[in-house]
């Protein structure tokens, strides 16, 4: 099988794309990047298989230039990923116009890609599609997340149209919903907080990064048969 990981040379997205390349070695694995060019380096000398894609996803000409690659390059597993950034700000504080632009660069993108994903899968009638989402959705969410869960929750529920619509021609759509990482999205946050959600936590620890890519990887081994599922990494905290 080869791959396209989308965001796949930082953060979560590192640590995906490492997973991928470690368990398929044969594969091609295309990943996107966009400051993050010294990890893209790095991804790259491991493997000649791993080939980076600099992609900016606030700009049209390059996700065009990307759903081109896909078009003319045998996919068969797309990881969507990639974040441009995360806003935290109540929502009471927060613009319009904000969560416009966060649909226009982290949504609209997705959209796209997956879309000239499908018609190639369609094509040959083989194909998985796995989005990152957010523990957030279904547990409290934390404070000032309002935008990016609203573009997550509008991503639940297009993998749902896409698990319906395409298991037919034998392409599954599959979610991995984490709970908290530290990542350099997560760069920001207090001290304090992070050891409030250690002590908190069931197990005493965060999630990392590698987990989440282990499951990811989980989903890229399995058959057909595991379609339309959502599968949530937090420790059972939802229940």
């Amino acid at each position: 099988m080869n791959f396209l990981i989308t965001g796949g040379a930082s953060g979560l997205g590192y640590a995906i794309t490492r997973a991928v390349a470690s368990a398929y070695p044969e594969a091609k694995i295309y990943f996107t990047y966009y400051s993050s060019e010294n990890k893209a380096q790095q991804l790259q000398a491991i493997s000649a298989n791993n080939i980076g894609i600099k992609c900016d996803f606030k700009n049209n000409e390059d996700i065009l230039s990307l759903c081109r690659l896909i078009d003319t390059s045998e996919i068969d597993v797309l990881i969507n990923n990639a974040l441009t950034s995360l806003q935290k700000k109540h929502f009471y504080k927060t613009p319009t116009v904000d969560f416009n632009e966060s649909f226009v660069t982290d949504v609209v993108p997705v959209l796209e890609i997956t879309k000239a994903f499908l018609i190639r899968a369609r094509q040959k009638k083989f194909g998985k599609i796995i989005t990152i989402l957010s523990a957030g959705l279904l547990n409290k969410p934390a404070i000032g997340w309002s935008v990016y869960l609203a573009n997550k929750a509008y991503l639940q529920a297009m993998h749902r149209s896409w698990a319906t619509e395409n298991i037919a021609f034998n392409i599954t759509s599959n979610c991995v919903s984490p709970d908290f990482m530290l990542t350099p999205l997560q760069a920001g946050v207090d001290e304090r907080v992070i050891e409030n959600m250690i002590t908190d936590h069931p197990l005493k620890k965060l999630l990392t990064v590698e987990e989440v890519a282990q499951t990811v990887l989980f989903i890229c081994n399995s058959s057909q048969q595991l379609n339309g599922q959502n599968i949530i990494l937090n420790a059972g905290q939802n229940l």
